[in-house]
């Protein structure tokens, strides 16, 4: 059982190897250069080869050009392959340890390559050649390039190359390179085709990466499993170009390693694929981005011949069928419909059929209107100036797919895209009633031309009577804002046609052209008077123009300023200003020029002139009464810090005074002697004077000289005896108590118990009855 099984893994090994190795391709190069090309290469009658050649490696049994067949893994089934190595290392898989390559000093580079790729000492060259006769007037056939070059930094820096060139047979032109990139003159190599190379760290440092180069070209990087040797490949491409049927035209198919002879490279041609077509050139279809203008009749012309061939012409329906069109066998068929068109011409007397085709398409109509531009004229001589861009929408109906390509004074110019008007936003009409045409074109090209008749308006607004306002801010200048809209624009529409819009301007010649519009909320710029223009418009077109002055008159009467009153209790008075005003409004009612008023308030009067320009004046009345005065704070007893506080309740505006004569704002006085005093308060505003109010202001002396001269010779506090009951203790410095004296007493003469005490300080209480309390000290001087 054991064998049995080991039997079976042997045999499903051996059964997979195959397998894999047939989704490798397959190289044959032990073939010759005409089987290359008569057989692999080419499958048409209406091909003729002759002088075929080929050459490669020069190393006995390691050809360099080579049949190939493949798997389902690979773009062609088979075809033929040129390298820069050995054809036979060409087979898969991709072994990157061997991809260094193959290096044979005694092969050559070729010269033709050189040329065409401006390269200089290209090494190991593959060629296959041969002159070839079409039939039909194009040739093309499918290829792909792979390299070893696809791997680490190299794509940035190498590329061995290759190239399909092709000339007249015979002729000393230069070659024209036919393995380019889509409509470019591009070489495709290693590095011009690539995805993004990162930077390489080697032994010799960093070596810088690469942005991609027509990355979409690049097929991807080949592994273990490719079917093919090689480290990376391009797309599928095509190598085409147009031939003159029957001339002979010279090909040579050439590759080439670098001046390094490392890391080969290979260019896979597709078996069959060099074919003779008749060329119409790409579908002409929205795709790309050509289908036929509406309207235009679109020839297929074969470019054949008719002596030489016979021509059926076939169309296909709805199910896929090509049907002959009956009746067309000339070389050219003309297409008046979209659909997919195909010619088979085929030579007399040979079996060369050769075949075009092509796909068809009409771009829809493009609607347009014919329309007219009415526009104002500033002196009738049927000349004014036109915006014509106000009639794009029109012209194209509104359609956002359709654009405009200018606009033009004659048709043909419009018709050609000759001569475009340089500023059709500001275009002066030659003359009355003139055709300027539009060019109109969809995303394709096609084009029609409406045409736009040039009209002067022959509607006219009256003359408008100015537009006055009154200067409303404080600085009267004659400068003020107009809201347009709502002061200018309903004297201008009254009695014209409704839906009419009116912009502003502040020229007559910005109305015509439509710049510069004023702002709604428009200040005049020159003082009291200026002229401004309407525009009346009707959608696109002008109705008219109109002046309109605008005036603003300034009011500023004299002696206006704002004034602040007084008026005392129980009393009134008269507020007044002059005479000569077209009207007054007071705030209390009252109509004339003054007013009389009994009470305390804020008010105006609001005068109007002749220009019904207002003006507003506010009186504000301040009651004001004698102040009542309802006490006083004394300190005494203080020397120069004696202050008298008087206090008092009223509605005004008071000074005051100590004595009735001289008066001050602050109803505290300081430093005040001793006296007594009938202080008062007065008001500023004339409303009189108050009550008077008694107050005393006392002290004691600080010394006296008891010597019987007639001065000092007593120590007492004067005007006490004015103040209510008090008691005055003095005491010498030990506190002994000398004296006690009370209304009665005129004073101490420094007698204790009959002898004159000695001069020094001494005590003093003062004891009122109604519990004040002073206390001090003086000096007894003898």
């Amino acid at each position: 059982m054991k064998y049995l099984r080991i039997l079976l893994i042997l045999f499903l090994l051996l059964c997979a190897f195959p397998k894999a190795r047939a989704q490798n391709i397959s190289v044959n190069p032990n073939i010759t250069a005409a089987d290359l090309a008569q057989n692999i290469l080419i499958n048409s009658s209406c091909i003729n080869l002759e002088n075929i050649n080929a050459s490669g490696n020069p190393t006995p049994n390691d050809q360099s050009y080579a049949s190939f067949t493949a798997g389902a893994n690979f773009p062609f089934s088979s075809g033929l392959v040129l390298s820069t190595s050995p054809s036979k290392n060409a087979e898969g898989p991709y072994i990157q340890a061997d991809s260094k390559g193959t290096q044979v000093q005694s092969w050559n580079g070729d010269n033709d390559l050189d040329n065409a790729l401006g390269i200089n000492d290209s090494k190991q060259a593959t060629v296959l050649e041969f002159d070839f006769t079409a039939l039909t007037n194009s040739i093309s056939f499918n290829y792909l390039f792979a390299s070893n070059e696809y791997q680490s930094y190299y794509p940035c820096r190498f590329s061995d190359g290759f190239a399909f060139l092709i000339k007249e047979a015979g002729s000393s032109e230069d070659y024209k390179n036919l393995a380019v990139l889509p409509n470019s003159t591009t070489p495709v190599s290693a590095t011009t085709v690539h995805p993004r190379i990162n930077s390489v760290t080697t032994a010799q440092g960093v070596i810088q990466g690469c942005d991609p180069q027509n990355e979409t070209y690049f097929n991807g990087y080949n592994s273990a499993s490719s079917p093919i040797n090689y480290a990376g490949q391009t797309t599928v491409m095509n190598a085409y170009t147009d031939v003159i049927p029957g001339k002979k035209y010279h090909l040579k198919l050439v590759i080439a390693d670098d001046a390094t002879r490392q890391y080969n490279s290979a260019v896979f041609i597709e078996g069959g694929s060099f074919v003779s077509k008749i060329n119409f050139g790409e579908d002409r279809t929205a795709a790309n981005n050509n289908p036929i203008c509406y309207g235009e009749n679109f020839v297929l012309d074969t470019k054949l011949n008719p002596a030489d061939y016979n021509f059926k012409w076939f169309k296909k329906d709805s199910s896929n069928n090509y049907n002959q069109i009956a009746g067309e066998s000339d070389p050219d068929y003309t297409v008046t419909s979209a659909g997919i068109y195909k010619v088979e011409a085929a030579i007399k007397g040979t079996t060369c059929i050769s075949v075009g085709e092509i796909t068809v398409e009409f771009t829809p109509e493009i609607a347009s209107t014919n329309t007219s531009l009415l526009q104002c004229d500033d002196n009738t001589d049927g000349i004014s100036i036109f915006n014509l861009t106000k009639a794009a929408n029109i012209v194209k109906n509104n359609n956002t797919q359709i654009t405009n390509q200018g606009y033009y004074e004659t048709l043909v110019d419009a018709q050609t895209k000759t001569n475009p008007i340089i500023n059709p936003q500001s275009y002066t009409n030659k003359t009355p009633n003139q055709l300027v045409f539009a060019r109109i074109e969809n995303s394709y090209g096609c084009y029609t031309v409406p045409q736009i008749t040039l009209n002067i308006s022959s509607t006219i607004i009256p003359d408008q009577s100015p537009i006055a306002t009154c200067d409303g801010d404080e600085i009267q200048d004659g400068l003020y804002q107009f809201n347009l809209s709502s002061e200018v624009t309903p004297q201008i529409l009254t009695g014209l046609p409704t839906g009419l819009v009116i912009n502003y301007y502040l020229t007559a010649d910005n109305a015509i052209t439509e710049t510069n519009a004023l702002p709604n909320i428009f200040k005049n710029t020159i003082p009291n008077s200026q002229t401004i223009y309407a525009r009346a418009a009707n959608g696109s077109d002008c109705y008219d123009i109109v002046p309109i002055e605008l005036v603003v008159h300034t009011f500023d009467p004299a002696n206006f300023e704002d004034e602040i009153l007084y008026l005392c209790k129980g009393d009134e008075i008269t507020l007044s200003v002059a005479t000569g005003f077209k009207s007054y409004t007071w705030s209390n009612g009252e109509t004339t020029n003054s007013t009389r008023v009994t009470s305390a308030g804020n008010y105006s009067v609001q005068v109007t002139n002749s220009n019904d320009c207002q003006k507003t004046k506010t009186f504000k009345v301040i009651l004001s009464e004698p102040a009542v005065i309802t006490g006083v704070e004394v300190k005494d007893f203080s020397g120069v810090d004696n202050t008298v506080s008087i206090q008092y309740t009223g509605a005004g505006n008071y000074e005051f005074s100590l004595e009735g004569s001289v008066f001050q704002d602050n109803p505290t006085f300081t430093q005040v002697n001793p006296g007594i005093y009938n202080v008062a308060a007065r008001d500023k505003n004339g409303c009189g004077i108050s009550n008077s109010f008694l107050v005393y202001v006392l002290d004691y002396p600080r010394f006296f000289t008891p010597n019987e001269d007639g001065f000092n010779d007593l120590w007492t506090i004067k005007n006490i005896d004015q103040m209510p009951d008090y008691t005055i203790s003095i005491f010498d410095r030990y506190g002994k108590l000398l004296k006690q004296m009370n209304q009665n007493n005129t004073g101490w003469n420094g007698i204790f118990n009959g002898q004159q005490l000695p001069a020094d300080d001494y005590w003093f209480t003062l004891q009122f009855i109604n519990g004040k309390n002073v206390k001090g000290h003086f000096s007894l001087k003898r």
